[in-house]
């Protein structure tokens, strides 16, 4: 898709919110609550798209609404948004993709938010309020001022949203395992945010069934929510061209793929956008990404984040 900017407003001193729409007014392709955006910033020049969630109500088909938090350690997409982006400008984008979808068949759902990782959780209370089904709000932040559409929700949810406010200490911030320590009739949790809230609400409700808690990931997460092996050299055979070689400790398949100069479609590096998945002919996989089903991990692996358990060589359908 080709989306155009039609405005950018501060939702806080470090998070833009920006309004995208069709260039000639047409109707969007619609969207799920807990769906993002690829979209291409050729102005970085690395040739990776970058991922944002969208914030606005599903129901809305006229445009789709971003934020975009101004990051530190920016790989030069937030940096460049922030600094270059401006109203009319055209970006590329896919269509909205979901890997956060709601459950909708829950009975309950609580909705836990921290940092700019509020932006699909205000998506899905808009759903869930359209449905008149029951839910709960629980954001996460430094202070009101750091805590964008704080605003929107208290106005929209006045009795189905809770600040949290912790002054830079999680202990004086949201009790997680109070609040998680029974899963109530039906219900359902989501979570997106920092690593350490992501890992804490994972823990947490390692009791509850599969799949009723879903959480999103941001660059990084993974590594510092999940138990990993340690990581280990491993030998790896392309069957289709006979080729192979040795994967560094410090190295992804990708990385030794992309540096031999084979062109492989990726987005996150992060093992949670599903794009880089390959066909696994034999070897024993240490599945690290969070999109693949247990099914799937049977014969796939996503060669951006997993590797080979140790003493295992991998034969892959490349």
């Amino acid at each position: 898709m080709h989306l155009k900017v039609a405005s950018i407003a501060d939702a806080t001193a470090r998070i833009k919110a920006i309004e995208l729409v069709d260039p000639t007014g047409s109707t969007l392709p619609a969207f799920t609550a807990g769906a993002h955006l690829d979209i291409d910033l050729p102005a970085i020049g690395d040739g990776e798209a970058r991922s944002y969630s969208l914030l606005n109500d599903p129901r809305e088909t006229h445009r789709y609404i971003i934020a975009v938090q101004r990051e530190e350690n920016s790989r030069g997409g937030s940096e460049w948004i922030h600094a270059h982006l401006k109203e009319g400008d055209v970006l590329e984008s896919s269509e909205p993709l979901n890997n956060f979808a709601l459950n909708e068949a829950g009975e309950h759902h609580l909705l836990i938010a921290g940092g700019i990782g509020v932006t699909p959780i205000l998506a899905m209370a808009r759903r869930l309020s359209a449905m008149q089904t029951p839910f709960h709000i629980h954001y996460c932040a430094r202070s009101r001022d750091m805590a964008a559409f704080v605003d929107l929700f208290e106005a929209e949810f006045p009795d189905r949203f809770t600040l949290h406010l912790d002054g830079g200490d999680p202990a004086r911030g949201l009790n997680v395992a109070q609040l998680l320590h029974e899963r109530p009739s039906g219900g359902h949790t989501y979570v997106c945010g920092p690593a350490g809230l992501i890992r804490a609400v994972r823990e947490t409700t390692s009791h509850w069934p599969k799949g009723s808690v879903h959480y999103e990931l941001f660059r990084g997460a993974e590594d510092e929510t999940a138990p990993r092996n340690t990581d280990a050299p491993f030998d790896i055979v392309l069957q289709r061209s006979g080729k192979q070689f040795t994967v560094p400790a410090d190295k992804s398949i990708l990385d030794v793929l992309k540096a031999e100069g084979f062109r492989i479609k990726t987005l996150c590096r992060e093992g949670v956008c599903g794009t880089c998945r390959t066909a696994v002919v034999s070897g024993g996989v240490d599945h690290r990404d969070d999109v693949l089903t247990d099914e799937e991990r049977e014969t796939e692996m996503q060669i951006c984040v997993s590797r080979a358990l140790p003493g295992q060589t991998l034969v892959l359908d490349l």
